[in-house]
């Protein structure tokens, strides 16, 4: 599978500009694609494009050519309004981020931290399955927009008054984001390998029946036999993978609530 990098376009502050134009008034520039020439786009356009393409084809399908075609221009022109792909991939995925529209301060939300944070792994998973090519990119080094830092916002917000410390909440958040985000990943590949391949994991599996009749050792897999005899596989692997996600969770959350414990409660800041 082919892994693109966000945060691998060419000037930074060429791509904060891009990312904040509907933030900043004076990055409204960004929509134009030289001086004294009226913009055939927007710069709004060109990501809602691209993102249409990926999702009905797939991110590998998303190029430069194909998003100008899409938009009827020639590829040139779409250089000027986005000069890479990198960039343009940076946009896509900020954008996405920003479709959960998470609640803003002082917008209601649900009670209670552990609500708020299923609010973020619910929303999270919808944009993984809505936007499946999100699993071909690597957001290590992220895009700094509007998107990324409104799911930051959201998540430390939700610890922010557990009486935790301002480091065991960045912690803790992070320790979310990258389980919501890893789990999702792993769903929507799932999905997409049985719609890809016409055949599901069971189907496969069974096609495979002789590895257990003719190569399983139960005294050197005493474990799985085991588990195996007592029922523990009889769930299927989409139905595994959904409660794998559910028990991880569950069990990080728990976890976390032992730290808010161990701190004495919530605060007021």
């Amino acid at each position: 599978m082919t892994v693109e990098y966000s945060g691998a376009g060419g000037d930074p502050d060429r791509l904060l500009r891009m990312l904040w134009r509907r933030t900043r008034p004076e990055t409204e520039a960004a929509d134009r694609p030289a001086r004294g020439r009226r913009p055939k786009l927007t710069l709004d356009a060109v990501v809602t494009a691209a993102i249409a393409l990926a999702d009905e084809e797939g991110l590998p399908a998303m190029s430069m050519s194909r998003v100008a075609a899409a938009l009827g221009v020639a590829t040139m022109t779409l250089y000027t309004y986005v000069p890479s792909k990198a960039e343009l991939i940076d946009l896509m995925v900020d954008e996405a981020f920003e479709e959960r529209a998470f609640p803003a301060p002082g917008e209601p939300r649900p009670t209670g931290w552990r609500a708020q944070v299923e609010l973020f792994a619910e929303r999270t998973r919808t944009m993984h399955r809505r936007h499946p090519w999100l699993r071909h990119i690597s957001a290590v080094r992220p895009p700094i927009g509007p998107g990324m830092l409104a799911e930051r916002e959201y998540v430390l917000s939700t610890l922010a008054d557990t009486g935790l410390s301002g480091q065991q909440i960045d912690v803790a958040a992070i320790a979310v984001t990258t389980f919501v985000h890893a789990t999702a990943g792993i769903e929507v590949e799932s999905a997409h390998v049985e719609h890809d391949t016409q055949q599901s994991h069971e189907a496969w599996w069974q096609e495979r029946e002789s590895l257990w009749e003719d190569y399983f050792d139960v005294e050197r897999y005493p474990t799985m036999t085991w588990i195996w005899n007592s029922g523990g596989f009889d769930k299927g692997i989409s139905e595994s993978t959904r409660a794998a996600h559910a028990f991880g969770f569950d069990r990080l959350l728990d976890g976390i609530q032992v730290s808010i414990d161990q701190a004495g409660g919530a605060v007021s800041r």
